[in-house]
């Protein structure tokens, strides 16, 4: 079964969450707060996570880099906080997605089953056996592993994953804005052009040489971006 991590602090939604997710036959596991939520995290090896970014005890974000540390899981925030900075600061440590409360149950259990299928090995096609090599990467796209030129491992949450497995499938090709976002994070997000930036942003730091002039990874401004070997 599917285990999920659900790390708040208000009673009443915790309750909620594990009725609703038990219900649909996922394991659930929950945290009132930050340090409980990465011991769980560390001995439950949960598939999901879903986290509050208001903690008694830290910051959401910091349980986010916590997490980073270690393990790919994806991340999905709640969180009453509105401001698209907030949002932005969640996804940059580290987050896959993230829900603004109140919201409808029926919702996050849409998002969670996104994040899921994120993670979810695909079908045998032809190409994954592919390995793309670049001046500075390597990207095994069957192993789903990413190496520096030095033969370092690099490490990418799902949704960092994702966006540059579509690049690298389409080498050379222009892939629009809106084919990314809903291919990604599906049809509700065509707008959300916050999203790549901000993943552009962190893959860039993680692969190119120098993330201010990227070679790879190369933005066309308004239309989308486009991986160059």
């Amino acid at each position: 079964m599917t285990r999920v991590l659900v790390v708040d602090d208000e009673p009443q939604l915790v309750r909620a969450l594990v009725i609703n997710l038990r219900a649909r036959h996922y394991d659930v596991d929950a945290a009132p707060d930050g340090a409980s939520a990465l011991r769980l995290a560390a001995t439950h090896n949960p598939d999901v996570v879903l986290l509050d970014l208001s903690l008694p005890d830290m910051d959401g974000a910091q349980v986010i880099r916590g997490l980073r540390g270690w393990t790919r899981v994806p991340i999905i925030v709640l969180s009453a906080r509105h401001a698209s900075k907030e949002k932005v600061q969640a996804l940059d440590a580290g987050a896959d997605d993230y829900v603004t409360k109140p919201f409808g149950m029926d919702e996050l259990l849409a998002r969670l089953r996104a994040a899921l299928r994120r993670v979810e090995p695909g079908g045998a096609g032809a190409d994954d056996q592919a390995v793309v090599v670049t001046d500075s990467f390597t990207v095994d796209l069957a192993a789903k592993k990413v190496h520096t030129s030095a033969g370092s491992d690099v490490r990418l949450t799902p949704t960092e994953w994702h966006l540059l497995e579509i690049l690298v499938r389409n080498p050379g090709r222009l892939v629009t804005q809106t084919q990314l976002l809903q291919e990604v994070w599906g049809p509700s997000y065509r707008s959300e052009t916050n999203y790549l930036r901000v993943y552009l942003a962190q893959l860039r730091r993680k692969l190119e040489p120098d993330p201010a002039r990227p070679r790879h990874l190369i933005t066309e401004p308004g239309m989308g971006y486009r991986f160059e070997p």
